[in-house]
């Protein structure tokens, strides 16, 4: 078998753009589509055909790689793409949408034949665009040979959680991994706010730090954002990541886990986002720390 495929992506955001060049530089043969088809009319440039359906999208699709906003986003495109796909077709789910949407969505695939691999991803818009993603992947052994060489096209690295992928056990290791990546973003956020209030220098705080067991480079790299004030183009959108901390809440909730952190950080990013800052990187919830300047 050829592992040169015809690729649908159906989502072509920060996110789902670069896995689609990625893929079409992989030689794959690539059909995408976006609700906004502005957003990937881009894509021609890189040989990626640019679908107006999702149904047109997923016709003679060996493998569709969904990259959606949420759960029922996806559920929804994939219903206005049943009539094109075909039984036997590999489907990486990689929408971050929760454990129990991802069932639902493993219901979906049963009832039209297809191969479903639960397979969020970890990174940002840089590592997505240089293809060096890490995939989270599970899904039945049979049916792998189609799939690897689209997560290959992506990313540097796949970690295989299981061979179920209704079972949802890769998204529930990617949430607990943003939960991290959440507490560590709000943190770096309310140092730099009080820094700022206490008219501390930031880098007296970084110096403070440097080389022990408290220096990070993530936390240095999102306070380096909110500096230099290089939040556009965003890495990870607040919108986006305050959706993402519900999720991560909701499960928590739903399996006898009180997560305060998570709980505040997505107050922290829907504050931000309602202060206009919800298309800039996640690490403007920083905004989020003062009162909104009186008109």
């Amino acid at each position: 078998m050829t592992d040169k495929l015809t690729v649908s992506v159906l989502g072509t955001g920060i996110m789902g753009a670069a896995m689609a060049r990625n893929l079409a530089r992989a030689g794959h043969t690539v059909r995408a589509w976006n609700r906004t088809r502005a957003k990937a009319d881009p894509l021609a440039a890189d040989g990626v055909h640019v679908a107006g359906t999702p149904a047109e999208a997923v016709e003679s699709a060996d493998a569709v790689l969904t990259m959606l906003y949420d759960g029922p986003a996806t559920l929804e495109t994939m219903r206005r793409a049943a009539p094109a796909l075909r039984r036997g077709t590999v489907w990486a789910q990689s929408t971050t949408a929760g454990i129990e949407s991802v069932a639902e969505l493993a219901g979906f695939a049963r009832e039209h034949g297809l191969r479903f691999y639960d397979a969020p991803v970890l990174g940002t818009r840089q590592p997505a665009e240089e293809g060096r993603l890490t995939v989270l992947a599970a899904g039945p052994a049979e049916g792998r040979g189609r799939v690897t060489p689209v997560f290959d096209a992506v990313g540097a690295r796949t970690v295989w959680t299981g061979e179920d992928g209704a079972a949802g056990s890769a998204t529930r290791l990617k949430l607990v991994a943003n939960s991290w990546v959440l507490a560590v973003t709000a943190a770096a956020g309310e140092t730099l706010a009080l820094a700022e209030a206490l008219d501390v220098a930031p880098d007296g705080f970084f110096d403070l730090i440097a080389g022990g067991p408290l220096d990070m480079g993530y936390l240095r790299a999102k306070a380096g954002l909110i500096l230099d004030g290089r939040l556009s183009p965003a890495q990870f959108a607040v919108t986006t990541a305050a959706k993402d901390a519900r999720l991560i809440v909701r499960a928590g909730e739903r399996h006898g886990a009180r997560l305060d952190v998570a709980a505040a950080s997505a107050e922290r990013l829907e504050r931000a986002a309602a202060r206009g800052h919800g298309d800039e990187d996640m690490a403007a919830a920083y905004y989020a720390s003062f009162d909104e300047p009186t008109p």
